[in-house]
């Protein structure tokens, strides 16, 4: 029987957690949608391909060996901390050169005008792009590497493939989503900071001072990203993992 595939729960996530108490997770009734949803990926004849894949089918059979554990550990840890550096450094939060500055509102802007989310949308869906082109090529690196090595680890690469292609386009459709949840918790602060203000003058120029509503966000911002990157590298690091537990035992 192959190894099982170590695999992350999005409902026991980091990200769903972050966002959850962030209370944006919760999206009209019941409980929290995104978590709902993430857990509900497999439908009848992805349970099809799956049982092929367990029966040890899949077409990555017959590959050459793949590189070794150690190498592919550095690989990983080279792309994590590229993606991770890069949410980190974003040049407001984190002063210094940026990849992807985070938006940061005219300091002579109207406070009414200044508040606007759709640059911080943007801002997500660069950090997600990276994260997709950056991870897939690094996921099917280490599928190849399980491929040359003993049956269970190809059945292990087989299985990998099947869940990536039944669930990736689920998985886009979700964290998607991310965007939507943090415009929300965008405009709850926003809104707590006027109410806060009580009618009085509001200045933009403290918006990113520490205890600004805006810094507030940019750091909820980040956890988030830093979240939603632990969970996309998970399936990555089982790969790995199996990689290394087979290695020990040979």
């Amino acid at each position: 029987m192959a190894q099982a595939l170590p695999r992350s729960s999005f409902t026991s996530s980091r990200l769903v957690r972050v966002l959850a108490e962030m209370a944006v997770a919760e999206v009209g009734e019941g409980r929290p949608s995104v978590a709902e949803r993430l857990g509900q990926w497999l439908d009848f004849t992805d349970s099809i391909a799956l049982s092929g894949a367990l029966a040890g089918g899949g077409n990555l059979r017959g590959a050459p060996p793949g590189a070794g554990v150690e190498t592919l550990r550095a690989d990983f840890a080279r792309v994590r901390n590229f993606l991770a550096e890069s949410i980190v450094n974003d040049g407001v939060l984190n002063p210094g050169p940026a990849r992807v500055k985070l938006p940061t509102p005219a300091l002579d802007a109207a406070a009414e005008n200044a508040a606007d989310f759709d640059p911080y949308h943007r801002y997500v869906l660069a950090h997600q792009r990276d994260m997709g082109s950056s991870i897939a090529p690094l996921r099917a690196h280490a599928r190849a590497a399980l491929a040359g090595r003993s049956p269970s680890l190809k059945q292990l690469a087989d299985l990998d493939a099947v869940l990536e292609q039944a669930l990736g386009t689920r998985e886009r459709n979700l964290l998607a989503t991310i965007p939507l949840l943090l415009s929300k918790r965008f405009a709850h602060l926003h809104a707590a900071h006027v109410a806060a203000l009580g009618g009085g003058e509001d200045d933009v120029q403290r918006w990113l001072q520490p205890g600004g509503w805006l810094t507030a966000f940019a750091q909820d911002l980040r956890a988030v990203l830093l979240a939603e990157l632990e969970l996309r590298m998970a399936p990555v690091a089982g790969l790995i993992e199996a990689l290394g537990n087979e290695e020990v035992t040979l």
